[in-house]
């Protein structure tokens, strides 16, 4: 009896929501149809409401639920991984650009690409709170799926210099795609481990680098910080550039955990796993380059977003606002955008290629679940029955 009720309950609901798409009216100036409104996060300004019509007040919740899983701590690691991805992967810029060249564009570029970043993260997550934050879109899922791929081949990069059988062959396919499940794995067992992973994580991979810096201190030689690196060596900046852009972005994807994922969902982590493995026999500068390219079409959209939403409903409810006028915020998302046209210009043919490929499978993804749905052939949560 008790699962008969639960089961008319949820029917209930579902014929509530359905109704309730049914009878939302559309915005007109003329006094039409009217529906109830949360005065809290409510008010309009002649004929525009502050509410986006995919966030209706009377069902979205206006601020994130209190029933937090996570401490500072693990919140604190996992931000450093989903930006810095822990202290490797910063060689590559010294290597193709010089040591000084390298320093000064990691003093100097957080302020162009990192603070503009994280003001429109900290906005629009405070905005749209909830699982997932508010993104919503295959470009930034991609790039965070390939972006995976690139952990486990620096890894086993690092090994083979002391194990050199990781360099070719099964021995590193079999060491990527151990790393890569084993990764997975911890994804899918839920937010909490994964806070707590990442702490450990980040201790045991920080230790070496504090006790060789430290151990390091009596050989310091500053005059080699101003080396443009060597003579008769061309500089890769599509190397440089990558390896710089990938080490400091990525600041919206902590946005992702402004609701915190309860139970995340077993077939997205299946196919992010697959795409993951697939694009894991590519090299290490092709990994990150394709990621940095298809964040870069990402994050134009996110700019572009930012600013209408701020000029279209100045009024919406924002628990933090960027102290910014629309045109002093139409400046600072241009020079970050003009950086993320030219990572995609540098881009090889072989980024151009998987991103391509790539982009075409997300739109036939899209109608493929479209089509489904339309047959219900699978599947789909709502979202609204979380609770239930």
């Amino acid at each position: 009896e008790t699962g008969r009720a639960r089961r008319r309950e949820r029917e209930g609901n579902v014929k509530q929501r359905e109704a309730r798409k049914r009878c939302l009216p559309c915005t007109t100036g003329d006094g039409g149809a009217r529906r109830k409104t949360n005065p809290r996060t409510t008010t309009t300004t002649g004929d525009t409401p502050n509410f986006l019509p995919i966030t209706d007040p009377s069902t979205t919740p206006t601020r994130i639920p209190t029933n937090k899983k996570m401490s500072l701590l693990p919140l604190i690691f996992l931000i450093y991984f989903e930006v810095a991805g822990g202290p490797y992967g910063e060689e590559p810029a010294v290597k193709a650009g010089g040591p000084l060249l390298a320093i000064l564009s990691f003093l100097v570029f957080p302020f162009i690409w990192s603070v503009p970043e994280v003001l429109i993260t900290a906005e629009l997550s405070t905005a749209f709170p909830g699982n997932g934050g508010f993104l919503l879109g295959t470009w930034k899922f991609l790039s965070g799926v390939i972006n995976i791929a690139s952990f486990p081949v620096l890894c086993i990069d690092y090994l083979e210099k002391l194990f050199p059988v990781f360099a070719s062959g099964l021995p590193r396919k079999l060491a990527i795609l151990i790393s890569t499940l084993f990764l997975s794995f911890v994804n899918y067992t839920g937010l909490a481990i994964v806070g707590y992973a990442a702490v450990g994580l980040g201790i045991v991979s920080l230790l070496p680098f504090i006790i060789m810096s430290l151990t390091a201190i009596p050989h310091i030689h500053p005059y080699r910080w101003v080396s443009l690196g060597q003579q008769g060596v061309k500089k890769d900046w599509n190397l440089f550039f990558n390896t710089l852009f990938w080490n400091l972005n990525f600041w919206d994807n902590v946005s992702t955990l402004a609701g915190e994922v309860e139970k995340p969902p077993w077939v997205w982590i299946i196919l992010s796993t697959t795409i993951t493995m697939a694009v894991s026999s590519m090299t290490f500068t092709d990994i990150i380059s394709s990621a940095n390219f298809l964040y870069s079409l990402g994050m134009l959209l996110e700019f572009a977003s930012f600013v209408w939403l701020r000029r279209k409903y100045p009024k919406l409810k924002r628990p933090y606002r960027v102290p910014m006028r629309l045109p002093g915020l139409v400046i600072m998302c241009l020079i970050p955008s003009a950086f993320l046209i030219f990572i995609m210009a540098i881009a090889t043919k072989t980024v151009y290629l998987v991103s391509g490929l790539m982009t075409v499978g997300a739109i036939g993804w899209y109608f493929l679940i479209k089509f489904s749905k339309s047959r219900r052939m699978l599947q789909f949560n709502d979202g609204d029955d979380e609770d239930e």
